[in-house]
């Protein structure tokens, strides 16, 4: 077996999977921390990667502890995947090529799972990633309806050069509301098949469904993600309160900035439990509008000031809040971190006829849903499309306007953000009419108009003396 270099970086068994605006250097370090043994950057476009300097540097971070690592690209050509390589082959472990991506952008981009049926490129990708740098290259794969077909298609990736592969126990159409249960055959057939190092992924929920994936597939490891992201010590084997987690994470962050939307994602998987309860309404809103890292560490203040009497057995269920209002049957308390339970494609199917038929006796309104088949109201859809409009921005470019006053005297408003004159407006208006003055910030040309209208004045003179000279 070819397996030296994952010999050398331990033969991890806990890996924690590659996930786009949810991998970040932060979130790997907290995982790492509780139990995983080797992670994934985020999915990088190659093409990207190798054009743009700004895009390497804001999106791969990493430092000493954060090793083995293993760096994840996408694309369809062989020599710009190749070239990005270069950028990192000095600062990872390994190479991946993400082949498994289901979403509709790897559609358009042609890269992901809708690269499977071109063997022919993607043997050809591996061979020329392999040939240009130091580390392995390794492949993460979606299976085929065949099990045979799967087992070939592993082959065909072994032969070219790959050492390591992971396999997702799905095909490219289960996502979303049919995601559904990964097949742990196809992953067990494919292990008996190749010879190289191998990853599992699928229907990982806690630590006891890792020993068994590890026993019934023989696998060298097994990958998770969305088991992490609601339980970041699910390796470690605990279930941690959601507040903790929290705060060592914020306290990674401060280390290690990330945008704030990769912020908000995190908390909102850690504590899905929490917000599921009527009263904590005002917290979600918070963490949906937190710019900044005091509003996220309050976050997480107010939620352990309301359920820790309840963790340490001072306030009982019965006699405080009904926790279980919404008719969620939890096994663990909804402040401790737990796997969020898909619902399945045939719950997802009768639960979206019995909605269609509601509203058509009632009234003819479209059914909306988020990525996890969760029906919205269209009060929701509202709301979540006005923030759509306003996109977030890291905190280094947020505006601090209202932070810093007009510097003009007995002025209290707050100056422009782009003033000239770090002015408000009133004031600023008032300066440029007085002094002849412009200021951009505040798209106040005084200047440029009156000269503009000197010019127009001269022009204007200028016509009779030219008739008087054409008459000669």
């Amino acid at each position: 077996m070819s397996s030296e270099w994952y010999e050398l970086i331990g033969r991890p068994k806990f890996v924690v999977a590659p996930m786009v605006d949810a991998s970040e250097i932060a979130w790997r370090l907290l995982c790492r921390r509780h139990g995983a043994q080797l992670c994934y950057t985020p999915m990088f476009h190659s093409n990207v990667f190798t054009k743009d300097p700004k895009y390497r540097k804001d999106n791969f971070v990493t430092c000493d502890e954060d090793r083995p690592l293993i760096v994840q690209f996408c694309g369809n050509n062989p020599e710009v995947m190749a070239a990005a390589a270069k950028y990192v082959e000095n600062d990872c472990d390994a190479i991946d090529i993400n082949l498994g991506c289901p979403q509709i952008i790897a559609k358009r981009g042609r890269y992901g799972s809708y690269l499977q049926d071109e063997w022919d490129l993607l043997s050809n990708i591996v061979q020329t990633m392999t040939k240009a740098v130091s580390v392995p290259i390794t492949c993460k794969v979606r299976i085929f309806e065949s099990i045979e077909k799967t087992v070939k298609y592993a082959l065909m990736l072994q032969n070219a050069g790959c050492k390591l592969l992971t396999v997702h126990g799905r095909t490219r159409e289960q996502k979303g509301p049919l995601t559904g249960i990964a097949s742990w055959k196809h992953i067990k057939a494919v292990r008996e098949a190749i010879s190289i190092p191998m990853f599992a992924n699928g229907n990982i929920q806690c630590l006891e469904d890792v020993y068994r994936c590890l026993e019934f597939t023989n696998v060298n490891g097994v990958m998770s993600a969305e088991g992490t992201l609601t339980n970041p010590a699910i390796f470690e084997g605990i279930n941690p309160l959601v507040w903790e987690m929290a705060d060592e994470y914020l306290d990674l962050v401060e280390k290690y900035p990330c945008p704030s939307s990769y912020i908000r994602g995190h908390m909102f998987k850690m504590f899905h439990k929490i917000f599921t309860i009527e009263d904590n309404f005002d917290d979600r809103h918070l963490l949906a509008t937190a710019q900044n890292l005091s509003d996220f560490r309050q976050v997480s203040m107010n939620i352990r000031d309301k359920y820790l009497p309840y963790h340490h057995g001072k306030v009982h269920f019965e006699d405080g809040e009904n926790m279980y209002s919404n008719g969620y049957n939890l096994i663990l308390p909804p402040w401790i971190c737990q796997p969020y339970v898909r619902m399945s494609p045939e719950q997802h199917k009768n639960k979206m006829e019995e909605l269609s038929k509601k509203q058509q006796n009632n009234e003819n309104k479209r059914i909306h849903e988020d990525s996890e088949g969760v029906v919205l109201s269209r009060k929701k859809m509202k709301k979540l499309k006005r923030i759509m409009r306003r996109p977030i921005k890291p905190d280094s470019q947020q505006h601090t306007r209202g932070q810093e006053s007009c510097v003009s005297d007995a002025c209290r408003n707050p100056l422009g953000g782009k003033c000239v004159y770090q002015l408000c407006k009133k004031c600023c208006k008032e300066k440029c009419f007085k002094e002849v003055l412009d200021c951009k910030g505040h798209r106040i040309l005084v200047l440029t108009r009156r000269e503009l209208a000197k010019t127009f004045e001269e022009n204007r003179s200028a016509i009779p003396v030219l008739n008087q000279l054409e008459t000669f």
